[in-house]
């Protein structure tokens, strides 16, 4: 009769017993380590560092005189203004949108759900030069609504309405697709025990959704501000490159280089440069922020 005890008790001390320490899948030479972290230094080096520090070198080329005065030189300043609009409008619209598909995708379901997000996809593997076309093909004086635009009198392309829809093409689906994810892992627990205690449906979003996904929405808004500044592509198409007009940031870097004004130019493109390092820091800010309340949310729900 002991041998039972014996069997059963068998299998759980082979479970108490200590395990041998496996070996660690990425415990690679020494050399092997530095060869790749050298690498990866080298790439940052050439192809960001080197490149950053030339457009910075070019614009003090001639001393700061030279740099502040193509700055403030009125079509830039144009271009800024232009800039700073164009984000202005086209950055809540994709916040709205984006946090409704987010919340519409994660939290439901629903036929054409599939669809939907491969529509929100869509900028991302069209290239903005087509989209710009596109809104020519729409828009323009030989389109499908141009006849009816110039009979009103309302105009789209080589505007500011224009620069503004093909922006917000291209930048709609980053804080949707920031949103998605981190919606869908969190669940909607939280929620449905709000509607429980009889919280309406904007009490709800307000008070239990909006405080989940803040950090998140703060990164897709931030990565949607930074390309919205900085595309070039589909706001090259409907601009019409009207100097003091309608030239953003990026096309009138472009036509300074072109008529071979290269100090204003790289003054002009190291605004955008700053823009870059503004955006990369507060990336790295709100990412710390994401793993510390990752970290304590997951801590707070294991079990004492």
């Amino acid at each position: 009769m002991a041998a039972v005890p014996d069997l059963i008790s068998a299998p759980i001390a082979a479970t108490l017993r200590p395990r041998a320490h496996a070996p660690d899948a990425t415990l690679e030479p020494a050399w092997v380590r530095i060869l790749l972290t050298a690498v990866a230094l080298g790439f940052l080096t050439l192809f960001l560092f080197v490149p950053l520090a030339a457009v910075f070198a070019e614009a003090l080329k001639k001393g700061w005189d030279v740099y502040l005065a193509a700055i403030v030189e009125e079509d830039a300043l144009a271009a800024v203004r232009l800039t700073l609009l164009t984000a202005a409008i086209a950055v809540p619209l994709n916040l709205v949108f984006g946090v409704a598909a987010a919340w519409t995708i994660a939290k439901f379901e629903f036929r054409g759900k599939n669809l939907l997000l491969t529509l929100i996809d869509l900028p991302f593997s069209v290239s903005p030069v087509i989209s710009g076309l596109i809104y020519v093909l729409l828009f323009g004086a030989q389109g499908w609504f141009g006849p009816w635009l110039r009979e009103h009198d309302i105009k789209i392309l080589f505007a500011v309405p224009g620069i503004v829809l093909a922006t917000m093409f291209v930048t709609f689906p980053f804080v949707a697709r920031e949103l998605i994810p981190l919606m869908q892992s969190q669940g909607s627990e939280e929620e449905e025990a709000a509607l429980v205690l009889g919280a309406s449906g904007w009490k709800t979003f307000w008070h239990v959704t909006l405080p989940n996904i803040k950090w998140g929405l703060v990164y897709g808004v931030i990565l949607c501000n930074a390309r919205a500044m900085g595309e070039f592509g589909a706001v090259s198409v409907v601009s019409g490159h009207i100097r003091g007009e309608t030239n953003t940031v990026p096309l009138q870097v472009e036509i300074l280089y072109n008529e071979y004004n290269f100090t204003a130019a790289f003054a002009v493109a190291s605004l955008l440069a700053l823009l870059a390092l503004a955006t990369l820091a507060l990336k790295s800010v709100i990412e710390w922020r994401l793993r510390d309340e990752t970290h304590d949310s997951d801590r707070s729900r294991q079990p004492q």
